[in-house]
């Protein structure tokens, strides 16, 4: 979803998905994308320049997605606090055993 969402705006190099999404490593962004290629929801483009030049943007499919992960990131914001008051229940409940 992050990825999806990074890409948003258009194109990006994959330099530029490494920098927006801090919280993924190399390696889990490098197949994130090869995931998403494969599932036809992001395009890879390679140019034949020195230095090797890639960029990533969503297909139709991956801008349908970008609706959807729009909507869920919408509610995931308005119902945080009270999600996290449920978790925080949750966990003393599950200390006390």
């Amino acid at each position: 979803m992050l990825v999806i969402g990074a890409l948003a705006d258009g194109d990006a190099r994959y330099s530029d998905l490494d920098t927006t999404i801090p919280a993924i490593s190399r390696r889990m962004l490098t197949l994130t994308l090869k995931r998403l290629e494969r599932d036809g929801l992001v395009d890879r483009t390679a140019y034949a320049e020195v230095p090797p030049r890639v960029e990533y943007a969503l297909t139709g499919l991956g801008a349908c997605l970008l609706s959807a992960i729009q909507h869920l990131a919408a509610w995931s914001s308005e119902h945080h606090s009270e999600v996290r008051r449920h978790q925080d229940s949750y966990d003393r409940n599950a200390t006390r055993g």
